[in-house]
């Protein structure tokens, strides 16, 4: 089975309640609040424990909030390897208005990682006891830690023999496909942002991804397309995967659930087209959930057994 390590420069505790209706200036009665481990790498860490595939997540971590994420994940039976920094970690809060359906997400800024701590960060990936065959880097980066850190993570990983799988944004995204990674997970936006249009239709989203690879940015492209789908390009695969059908309660931690879909069909040796397959399916079905919840493996399964019927004859 192929290692995986997950990496979360800004994780934080999710805090998630419901109200029976939201009006402003009003004392509002909320449900008994659910907390969850949360931030990109964890929740692929998450996913991944649900698909059957073991990861170690490495994260900084402090304060009281940095102790209960610890015990969350602890929960999840998910290994861990903390590192303990001076600043508290982050919490965030979701409430679901029961009248309307629709949903309220407020995110706290993530605390700021000293010189110091990115340096303890990257010596403990160096130093994990088996080189990761993946190692995922996914979420925002919280403050004080430049895009040009997570350069050099990635060019250390890969030095190790690691494929590097990034799912970030802005900035960080652009620098790291630079450098030059494994797999890229960018939404249809930041494509458009690195091609320089405004928007991009399904042969421009394509086009754009197909250069990327051209260019050694990335070996494989998976591009979200939200409700539509997605579209992976590799060196001799183009294929767009249309999204099922289904009633969305929430996106939180679809991309994520995308993310871990992708990286277990690769670690586990499907091709490129049943890994695409894999982790729309994820994705989508972490939809069909409400607040901060990810998916159930059971819709998992049925999304995916629906999504190979699209399979050409000779790839199925």
């Amino acid at each position: 089975m192929a290692t995986i390590v997950t990496l979360t420069l800004n994780p934080t505790v999710d805090k998630s309640t419901t109200a029976d209706k939201i009006i402003p200036d009003q004392k509002i009665r909320c449900a008994a609040p659910k907390f969850e481990p949360g931030g990109g790498g964890i929740n692929v860490s998450r996913a991944l424990k649900r698909l059957g595939s073991d990861s170690v997540a490495v994260f900084p971590v402090g304060g009281p909030s940095g102790t209960l994420l610890r015990e969350l994940l602890a929960q999840e039976q998910i290994q861990q390897q903390p590192v303990e920094t001076g600043s508290r970690t982050r919490e965030n809060f979701i409430v679901v208005d029961e009248s309307t359906g629709q949903q309220y997400r407020f995110g706290m800024p993530g605390m700021p990682l000293s010189a110091e701590e990115q340096q303890q960060i990257l010596a403990t990936l160096r130093g994990l006891p088996a080189v990761p065959n993946f190692l995922v880097i996914s979420g925002s980066l919280p403050p004080g830690v430049e895009p040009e850190y997570l350069v050099r993570i990635v060019r250390a990983a890969k030095e190790l023999g690691s494929k590097v799988v990034v799912d970030t944004s802005g900035p960080a995204l652009h620098q790291v496909l630079a450098e030059g990674v494994y797999l890229a997970k960018p939404n249809v936006g930041e494509l458009s942002k690195m091609a320089g249009a405004d928007e991009l239709d399904n042969e421009a989203v394509t086009e754009a991804a197909r250069k990327l690879v051209r260019e050694g940015s990335c070996e494989i492209v998976v591009v979200s397309l939200g409700p539509q789908g997605a579209c992976v390009v590799a060196k001799d695969v183009v294929d767009h995967v249309p999204a099922p059908a289904v009633k969305k309660r929430s996106t939180v931690g679809a991309g994520d659930s995308m993310v871990a879909g992708l990286v277990h069909g690769l670690a586990t040796g499907l091709t490129v087209r049943e890994t695409v397959r894999l982790g729309v399916a994820c994705g989508t079905a972490a939809t069909m959930n409400p607040g901060t919840e990810l998916f159930r493996k059971e819709d998992v399964d049925r999304l995916y057994r629906w999504l190979r019927q699209s399979l050409p004859a000779a790839a199925a």
